[in-house]
């Protein structure tokens, strides 16, 4: 990796220029890079700063500490994922998902190592996990593709049950990325086919959404998700 050249003196904030801002993707990716070959509770800020050729003071001034790396990567992932979802084309909410799906694994799939790395802490810190105030930002965003993927599908589906079935979607979404992160198979193949069981499962769930009480269900399994996991401020479904 190429040394970030270090700027004495009084200045701009860390950023603002364009130096600045290749200076912070300089550090950011050493940061990244380190945590990806050590794991996150390993990597130290001094050592982030050595990878990068940098005084540890120059790399506090852009990152005030292992957090605000690993929520940029979160900001920028979901950036990229919001961006490769404006692909999606008409049709089911089934087809639309499965593509909502793939264009996720697509984005994370050459930052794998360092997300694998992050794991614990993406299901277990309350700070910087996946469900944390902190993430909220980058997680509606992420979601939002998924609402939009059933709400602008060909089915016609009343709003609120439009709003349930996209978030039950975008939860499976990350249990498929946790599957994808854990999966041991070569180049991830029994994420594949977890894929293509969902695709044959997405039909039997259409067909069982037409039954008495099927629309109730799909609204009590989305309050348990809302209450449970993404306490963002979300209204719980009546």
């Amino acid at each position: 990796m190429a040394q970030v050249t270090e700027r004495k003196g009084p200045g701009r904030p860390p950023g603002r220029t364009a130096q600045g801002h290749a200076t912070r993707q300089a550090l950011h990716d050493a940061a990244i890079d380190l945590i990806a070959e050590r794991g996150y509770e390993q990597a130290t800020m001094r050592d982030i700063a050595t990878r990068a050729g940098v005084s540890p003071g120059l790399l506090y001034k852009y990152f005030p500490g292992k957090q605000a790396v690993v929520l940029e990567l979160y900001d920028t992932l979901s950036q990229r994922y919001a961006e490769a979802s404006l692909k999606m084309r008409p049709g089911s909410w089934r087809e639309r998902a499965l593509f909502a799906m793939k264009a996720s694994l697509a984005v994370l799939g050459p930052h794998r190592d360092v997300l694998v790395a992050l794991t614990p802490v993406l299901v277990g810190d309350p700070e910087q996990g996946l469900f944390a105030t902190s993430t909220a930002g980058s997680r509606q965003r992420v979601q939002g593709v998924f609402l939009t993927a059933v709400a602008e599908a060909s089915e016609t589906l009343g709003r609120k049950e439009a709003e349930s079935l996209g978030r039950i979607l975008y939860v499976i979404h990350l249990a498929v990325i946790l599957w994808w992160l854990l999966d041991k198979s070569p180049e991830q193949r029994a994420t594949s086919r977890l894929l293509k069981l969902l695709t044959r499962l997405g039909a039997v769930v259409g067909l069982a959404s037409r039954l008495p009480g099927a629309k109730g269900v799909m609204r009590a399994v989305d309050g348990v998700i809302v209450d449970g996991l993404l306490g963002d401020g979300t209204a719980a479904p009546a």
